[in-house]
């Protein structure tokens, strides 16, 4: 029963999780997200809404693996990378809940669909999950890239330096 709630009003609830969503970003860059279509104009906004759907759409028939992880990653990429506290970088996913509850507030009241309820909810509770380890790992290659930047710069430095030894050492001779 639930299922078929969520087929019915997906397009509902996915309009409303991305509301909820872009909620976590200032107001004029939430407003550009949720207008300008175009993919090139808009690539945040692009893939957040596609990678939502791919999980809604996950979620009701059964996430596979590799589908859900890329999605998952595709969003908390993108959050990582745009200093979100890690709570708040996976908030999204919690966002869902939210969004359900919106759009089905009246439906969720018999006792068969509020268990199918729960167990959805459990399902959400485990995307979170996966996007936090995500979120850490890509945090980790973040840190990576930053120090083998900061290695390759003290190695140039340390280049120069010596070439300008040697010249100043040539010169005074």
């Amino acid at each position: 029963m639930l299922t078929d709630l969520l087929k019915k009003k997906s397009s509902q609830i996915l309009d409303r999780w991305l509301e909820l969503i872009l909620e976590t970003y200032p107001a004029d860059t939430a407003t550009l997200m949720k207008n300008e279509k175009d993919r090139f104009m808009n690539p945040v906004g692009r893939t957040i809404a596609e990678g939502i759907k791919v999980l809604y759409d996950e979620l009701l028939l059964g996430m596979s693996g590799e589908k859900t992880s890329l999605a998952l990653e595709n969003i908390v990429r993108i959050r990582c990378v745009q200093d979100f506290s890690p709570s708040q970088a996976i908030l999204f996913v919690y966002r869902l809940k939210g969004a359900i509850r919106d759009e089905l507030a009246a439906d969720l009241q018999g006792d068969r669909i509020f268990q199918e309820w729960l167990v959805l909810e459990s399902k959400i509770d485990d995307l979170s999950l996966k996007a936090f380890d995500l979120y850490t790992k890509c945090r980790e290659r973040i840190c990576d890239i930053r120090v083998q930047e900061m290695k390759a710069q003290r190695d140039q430095a340390l280049k120069l330096m010596a070439r300008s030894g040697t010249k100043t050492m040539s010169n005074d001779q």
